[in-house]
C-alpha cells in the first residue's frame, strides 16, 4: 500500500528513511504521481501466454488441401459415375418409363438419354421401396423427354390393369428411379442398329479464382532505438527472445490465419449482389463451406438425442457416395460432446453392460467420458476437435 504525505508537500529528510513527508509515488503504470521512477520494479521477463496457442491455421495443410498455384483462375474437372441411372423417371403407363430431365442442348445440367434396347434396368420406387425389373423393348434417339418403351419380368405391366388381378408394383405417374443393370439378347442376334447408344465418358469441370489479402505492420524509427526483450514461445514454434519486433512476428500469425480462414469461409461474387455493386473487379473464392454447401454431403440437425439413427443414415449416404473407409471427423465443441454422448448412451455401464474407464476399469478408475475414434457398419471415424 502507498503512503501517502500528510502535508501535501514533501520533504528531503537527513538521513534514508520512510517518513510520510519524504515519500516519492509512482502509483500508475503511466508513471502517475510526485515522480515517474524511484525503484526499479521487478520485472517477470516471460510473457505469460493466457490464451494458449492463439492460431488457427494448419487446417488444411492437415487434409493436404493444400496445392501452388501462380494464375489468376484454377479450373479442374471431376469424374462421373461409371454405371447409366437416372433419378427423375415418371411411370407413365404400364410399359412405359419417361425420364423427364433429358436436356436438348449441352451445358452445366446436361442429361442425355444413353438406353439401348434389350437393355435391362431395375426400377426402384424411393418411397415405398417397391422395384421391378424390365428390358428396354424401345427408345427414342436424340435430345429431349425420353418415353422408353419397357417389358417388365414377373408382372405384365408396370402398374396394375384396371387395380386388379396383377402384381405390378406401381401407380400411374409415380417417381421412380432407375439404373442399368445389364442386357439380355438371343442367340446369334447383332446389336439393334441405330437405337444403341454408345456411351462416352463424361466429367464435370470447375473452376476457381484467388483473391488478394493484404496486411502491414507499420514501426516508428523512434520506437526501433527502444529496445526492450521478451521471452516468448510463438504459435509457429519458435521460442526465444524478442524485442518490439514481437508485433511483427503476431502481425505475420494473423496474416497466415487470414488466409485460411479465407479459403473456408470465402464466397463466390454473384451478379446483383453488394459486393458487384461495390466493386465490379472483385470476384471473391469459393471457399470451403461454400463448396460443401454447394456439391457436398450435408447433414443438418444432429443430436446425440436420436442416438445412431441419424448417424446411420449419414453412413447410408456415404455408401452412394463410394467413400472411403478411414475418415476424420473435424467437431467444434457441441458436435464433439454429442458424439460422445451418442456413444455412452450406448451402455449405462450396469446390468453387465461396459464400462468406458481406464486403467483397465479398476477400482480406482478415472471415469473416461470422451471418446476419440469409433467403428460403425465398415466405416472407421476419428474424431478431433476444430479450434476453428
Amino acid at each position: 500500500m502507498s503512503i501517502t504525505p500528510q502535508f501535501g508537500t514533501i520533504k528531503p529528510s537527513q538521513a534514508q528513511q520512510t517518513l510520510s513527508d519524504n515519500y516519492l509515488s509512482f502509483d500508475s503504470d503511466t508513471g502517475g504521481g510526485t515522480f515517474a521512477k524511484q525503484y526499479l520494479p521487478e520485472i517477470y521477463e516471460q510473457e505469460v501466454e493466457r490464451y494458449g496457442n492463439r492460431t488457427l491455421s494448419g487446417f488444411l495443410r492437415m487434409v493436404g488441401a493444400e496445392m501452388p498455384m501462380t494464375s489468376d483462375q484454377v479450373i479442374w474437372s471431376e469424374q462421373n459415375r461409371l454405371h447409366v441411372a437416372y433419378d427423375d423417371v415418371t411411370v407413365t403407363n404400364g410399359t412405359t418409363l419417361t425420364i423427364n430431365n433429358i436436356s436438348a442442348t449441352a451445358g452445366p445440367d446436361f442429361v442425355q438419354n444413353v438406353l439401348s434396347a434389350n437393355q435391362t434396368l431395375v426400377v426402384i420406387d424411393p418411397v415405398t421401396g417397391k422395384e421391378a425389373k424390365v428390358i428396354v423393348t424401345a427408345t427414342p434417339a436424340g435430345p429431349g423427354t425420353a418415353a422408353i418403351a419397357v417389358a417388365t419380368y414377373g408382372s405384365a405391366d408396370l402398374v396394375p390393369a384396371n387395380g386388379a388381378g396383377n402384381p405390378a408394383p406401381f401407380t400411374a405417374a409415380a417417381k421412380v428411379k432407375i439404373f442399368v443393370y445389364g442386357s439380355e439378347y438371343q442367340k446369334g442376334s447383332t446389336l439393334v442398329g441405330d437405337n444403341y447408344a454408345s456411351i462416352e465418358p463424361s466429367f464435370t469441370q470447375f473452376s476457381n479464382s484467388p483473391i488478394i489479402i493484404r496486411n502491414q505492420y507499420v514501426v516508428s524509427g523512434s520506437d526501433m532505438a527502444q529496445i526492450g526483450w521478451v521471452e516468448v514461445a510463438t504459435e509457429d514454434g519458435t521460442s526465444g527472445f524478442l524485442w518490439y519486433l514481437k508485433a511483427e512476428s503476431e502481425t505475420r500469425l494473423r496474416f497466415a490465419d487470414y488466409l485460411e480462414m479465407s479459403v473456408v469461409e470465402g464466397k463466390k461474387v454473384v451478379a446483383g449482389d453488394g459486393v458487384a455493386g461495390y466493386n465490379t473487379l472483385l470476384s471473391g473464392t469459393q471457399g470451403l463451406f461454400e463448396a460443401i454447401e454447394d456439391r457436398g454431403n450435408v447433414q443438418t440437425g444432429f443430436t446425440a438425442a436420436a442416438g445412431l439413427d441419424d448417424f446411420d443414415a449419414i453412413l447410408k449416404n456415404l455408401d452412394t457416395q463410394g467413400a472411403i473407409e478411414e475418415n476424420m471427423l473435424f467437431l467444434n465443441r457441441q458436435t464433439a460432446l454429442d458424439f460422445d454422448d451418442m456413444l455412452g448412451a450406448i451402455s449405462a455401464g450396469q446390468a453387465g453392460g461396459t464400462a468406458f474407464g481406464l486403467f483397465e476399469n479398476s477400482e480406482e478408475m478415472a471415469l473416461n467420458l470422451g471418446f476419440s475414434g469409433f467403428r460403425r457398419g465398415s466405416y472407421d471415424f476419428y474424431k478431433t476437435d476444430w479450434k476453428y
